[in-house]
């Protein structure tokens, strides 16, 4: 370890937690963090994902969980070094439970605890093969004349979900449903996935045509195999598909392409859920003990009712219909919506010469992709970052330490930066009518997302078409009616229009739970994502965590997984060993499961 002032620091702090609360000594363990302090909790001591937020939080928490956790032999990570900077100090640490082994990330402001993470790395007797104790492969001895992998696997993929039963179904084959296979594979979790498009990456292939990440490369890598260093930045939908396809054949993923869940209800004296789906035309009953809905953040489609609709005698599209500009050559388009999507289709439909215009009902934040990797992303994702030693791993963990609570603070120093330097390129944005906005508080890109997940764009060359008027903008007003060849706005202006596409957005999770499930269940879990900030499409009151993401929610046995490339890796991590603990019995308390307050 290297004898720094601020790992002794950070250790002494350490060793007095340690100290207090083996002795259970929650007024010494108090006294130990500020009066602003904020403890973020991911599975290890709440079996739930949540962040407790000043003393009385710490408190509560404490005494509610301490003596079933029992926490120990907190240190700083030896392997790291820790820093200090703008008075704080802070580093990674190791610590255990009484079942898990622990990892996290400490801010101390003058000498005691301002944020906390604490997160569960592994079962104790449960950790994942890898490493030294990867499987050996190669049968010999006693074991010659046994099945081969390859018999041992279609054996596997012959019985699971017909003379074996799944103990995790996951509905979804997209990234979310794959990285969560995948790390249950690992876990020793038998999981089947199933999915409606036919091969794993067609929820990629099948979107418009010109869709590409607007994540970095160093940001979007799965778990346990990550993109080749010449993988591009930012990587076409098609490559991505062909990705997913082949990481889930190499991770052994047990996947039904082609099947449709059409109900499912759950027992709850047996604890286990009933699933009818259709493969090949009939019809199967699954009866596995966890359901996983990671159909995706943006997979129920949100198409307004407007006036008119029956009338319009041209094509109505919502963006997750649209397959791209060909054969629109002729066609007058008009795109409802002014986020990623619009400004996307919009690009590909003026690039192949047609006739569009962007109807932008309300402000839209927009983020250069070069500004946003250097002044955001880039400290923790691209190539600087890793030549500097923030290995993906470590740059998931420092992001997760931010808590919520003051993540704006953390984010408004940098899309200030982004602001000042590209103060041109927003001016002229303006001057096209464009309606710029850096969300309610001037926190930029990232908390819009958390908050809402909508309301922003990260340019990629649609805004220049914007502002060259290559793609038509009428800004400002709401759509009153159609009319069978036009879009009428509040405003009285009239796009003349021979196709409309609705990139307008998606509906919450629970809206597949009603779908599959109830109506009754999906209200009894409520709205899936946002924090609670209060800000637009993000109603109160204050959770300072995803609404019924990653974690247990209202519903015994129904999970929620999904978000980008970056959340589908980091929390698969958590959602798995939550997963894994119930299979295998161990005492699962979750501790602040939180009521619902928002249907939708």
């Amino acid at each position: 370890m290297l004898d720094t002032a601020a790992d002794t620091k950070i250790q002494n702090v350490l060793s007095a937690l340690d100290r207090a609360l083996a002795e259970r000594n929650i007024e010494d363990a108090l006294a130990l963090f500020t009066e602003d302090c904020y403890w973020r909790d991911l599975v290890a001591f709440t079996w739930n994902i949540k962040t407790v937020e000043g003393k009385a939080g710490v408190r509560d928490m404490l005494e509610t969980r301490l003596d079933e956790v029992k926490p120990r032999d907190w240190t700083v990570d030896d392997n790291e070094t820790p820093a200090h900077a703008d008075g704080v100090t802070e580093g990674f640490i190791e610590f255990e439970t009484e079942v898990a082994r622990g990892y996290g990330y400490i801010r101390l402001k003058d000498g005691l605890i301002w944020t906390l993470l604490t997160t569960m790395h592994e079962l104790k007797g449960y950790e994942e093969p890898s490493g030294h104790s990867r499987p050996l492969g190669a049968k010999h001895g006693d074991e010659q004349g046994e099945p081969t992998w390859a018999e041992e696997r279609e054996a596997e993929l012959a019985n699971l979900g017909v003379s074996t039963q799944p103990y995790v179904l996951i509905i979804g084959g997209g990234q979310g449903g794959i990285a969560l296979g995948a790390r249950l594979r690992q876990h020793g979790v038998p999981a089947l996935i199933v999915e409606k498009n036919e091969r794993p990456g067609d929820s990629w292939r099948k979107r418009y045509k010109s869709l590409c990440l607007h994540d970095p490369v160093w940001y979007d890598h799965m778990p346990y195999i990550k993109f080749p260093k010449n993988w591009p930045v930012f990587a076409p939908k098609d490559k991505i598909g062909d990705w997913l396809e082949m990481y889930a054949k190499v991770m052994e993923l047990n996947f039904w392409g082609s099947t449709e869940a059409k109900r499912a209800s759950y027992d709850e004296a047996s604890e286990t859920w009933t699933v009818v789906v259709e493969r090949e035309g009939r019809e199967i009953t699954l009866q596995p003990k966890q359901l996983v809905l990671a159909t995706g953040m943006s997979a129920k489609p949100n198409t307004p009712s407007i006036p008119g609709q029956d009338i319009f005698a041209g094509i109505q599209q919502h963006s997750s219909e649209h397959p791209g500009p060909d054969g629109m050559e002729d066609k007058r388009v008009a795109v409802v919506g002014s986020n990623n999507s619009a400004h996307d289709i919009c690009a590909a439909l003026a690039e192949a010469g047609v006739d569009v215009t962007m109807i932008q009902r309300s402000s839209t934040h927009i983020t250069k992709s070069d500004s946003l990797m250097k002044y955001a992303l880039g400290p923790l994702y691209s190539e600087e970052a890793v030549a500097n030693g923030i290995t993906t791993e470590k740059a998931d963990l420092l992001f997760a330490s931010i808590p919520y609570g003051i993540m704006a603070d953390f984010q408004k120093p940098a899309f200030d930066q982004i602001r000042e330097a590209d103060a041109e390129f927003y001016r002229d944005l303006e001057q096209a009518g464009f309606m710029l906005d850096f969300g309610p508080d001037d926190s930029g890109l990232f908390m819009k997302y958390l908050r809402r997940a909508s309301g922003y764009y990260i340019d990629v060359g649609a805004s220049q078409m914007i502002i060259d008027g290559r793609i038509k903008l009428a800004s400002g007003s709401e759509v009153a009616r159609l009319t069978e060849d036009s879009v009428v706005l509040e405003d009285g202006r009239e796009i003349p229009a021979d196709v409309i596409i609705y990139a307008t957005g998606y509906g919450s999770m629970n809206g597949w739970a009603a779908d599959l499930i109830s109506q009754d269940v999906a209200d009894k879990v409520g709205k899936v994502w946002g924090l609670g900030s209060d800000t637009p499409k993000d109603p109160g009151p204050w959770e300072g965590e995803e609404r019924n993401m990653w974690k247990p929610t209202q519903q015994p046995g129904l999970w929620f997984h999904g978000g980008n490339l970056a959340q589908s890796r980091y929390y698969s991590h958590y959602l798995a060993l939550q997963l894994k603990a119930r299979m295998e019995g161990f005492e699962t308390t979750v501790y602040g499961l939180h009521p619902t307050h928002h249907l939708s």
